[in-house]
């Protein structure tokens, strides 16, 4: 039978495609032809792969010795550096040939300024000068009903007259008593008794006692009319000198009271403004040349009263204060239109004469522990550090009393990592005419 001698074939059992889809054949007939490699390719990719390790390579050996010469040159440079001498500014310190201006703060006062109180009980009639007025000596500010001082003065003139009264009449019994005495002692002796002369002596001599009494009662009652007239007198209320009403206390049917205590309400407070006083307290450095009497003095005013007037110096105080060492001085200036007035925060400007210092600006200074110093530059072009004394401090420009010469070079705002012996290299200073205008 045909089914045992071979398996029987049919087409689609011989085709490969047999039993699968179109897309895998496809998909299968692509990878092989994929796969399939031109000849010397693996050569090729094998060459291009060390070209390009070969050039990575090249490229890190090149940075690597770029950076190290770079660093190299750094280092070296940063050696060259260390090793030259540090650049400085200098400058040729002078002789202070100029006077300096001194300006100084100050503070405006009055020439004098008093406040006024009553000087009697009673109560304010009437009120007739107001703040910012101008009076004069004498002139009245305010009137005083004094209702009780009005009859005790009254009182005083009533008994006044009537102790004058009482003298008269002493005055005649004192003449009657002195002629009857006068006839009893002249009369012949034996006409009249002994006791009685003696007693028309003794009537005379107490008539003139009381005569005497009288008259000592009329002086008493004059005193305290007088008193209670000069007390009267203080009614008006009186300016004691030229100047302004500063404040005005009181107003009408205000009870007052006499005395100046502080439970009595002053009156009225005033100010003489012309001339003015302005007190500056000077610093010790400066305080020589300020104190006689007699120097100008510039006083500038700012704000809505700015300007510029003329003063001098009045007096000092010729004695140091021990907290601030400053020294107090006053200066006077006329102030007719009254321009200025008492508590006025004012520059007073001072032109204090040249002393003969050598002049240096105040960035050569150098401030530490031990004092002031300067680092003075030598022939050899190395530091030197002195010290030296403030004779005066004009701000930008300091005068040195000792330490420092004409010519001098001094470092202006040096390093605190130079040392003393160092050299450095100079940076040559302006010409004067340079510092001059500089320091202008």
């Amino acid at each position: 039978m045909r089914s045992h001698e071979e398996p029987a074939t049919s087409p689609l059992s011989e085709d490969p495609s047999h039993g699968k889809f179109p897309d895998e054949v496809s998909r299968r007939e692509h990878d092989e032809v994929s796969t399939s490699f031109a000849p010397g390719t693996g050569r090729r990719t094998k060459r291009a792969v060390g070209v390009a390790s070969a050039f990575l390579v090249l490229c890190f050996v090149v940075v690597i010795v770029v950076r190290y010469l770079h660093s190299h040159a750094v280092a070296k440079a940063g050696e060259t550096a260390y090793a030259a001498p540090p650049p400085v500014d200098v400058v040729v310190a002078r002789p202070a040939t100029d006077g300096q201006d001194l300006v100084l703060p100050g503070e405006t006062a009055a020439w004098y300024e008093t406040t006024i109180y009553a000087r009697v009980n009673g109560y304010v009639a009437k009120w007739l000068v107001d703040i910012g007025d101008h009076v004069n000596k004498g002139q009245v500010l305010a009137i005083i009903e004094t209702p009780e001082l009005d009859a005790e003065l009254q009182a005083a003139r009533a008994q006044l007259k009537a102790s004058e009264a009482q003298v008269v009449a002493r005055k005649a019994e004192a003449e009657f008593s002195r002629t009857t005495n006068e006839r009893w002692r002249d009369s012949p002796k034996g006409v009249v008794s002994e006791q009685e002369r003696e007693s028309k002596k003794a009537d005379y001599e107490s008539s003139e006692a009381r005569l005497y009494a009288a008259n000592a009662q009329v002086n008493l009652d004059k005193s305290k009319v007088d008193q209670y007239s000069a007390l009267a007198e203080f009614k008006q209320v009186k300016a004691p000198f030229d100047g302004t009403i500063t404040e005005r206390k009181i107003d009408i049917g205000n009870l007052v009271t006499a005395g100046s205590t502080t439970t009595t309400t002053p009156l009225y407070r005033m100010a003489q403004t012309d001339p003015l006083r302005i007190f500056v307290d000077v610093p010790q450095s400066a305080s020589g040349e300020l104190m006689k009497a007699g120097a100008p003095a510039e006083i500038r005013a700012t704000g809505a009263v700015g300007g510029v007037f003329s003063g001098k110096i009045a007096r000092s105080a010729e004695s140091i204060n021990a907290q601030a060492r400053t020294m107090r001085v006053e200066v006077d200036m006329p102030n007719a239109n009254h321009a200025l007035v008492p508590g006025m925060y004012v520059n007073i400007a001072f032109r204090l004469p040249p002393r003969g210092l050598v002049e240096v600006p105040a960035a050569a200074l150098i401030f530490r522990a031990s004092g002031s110093q300067v680092a003075q530059v030598d022939a050899s072009g190395k530091i030197q550090f002195h010290d030296v004394m403030i004779a005066r401090d004009n701000g930008s420009l300091v005068e040195l009393a000792s330490g420092v010469h004409p010519g001098d070079k001094l470092v202006l705002n040096i390093s605190s990592q130079i040392a003393p012996g160092q050299a450095v290299a100079v940076n040559e200073p302006d010409t004067p005419s340079k510092n001059l205008a500089a320091k202008r």
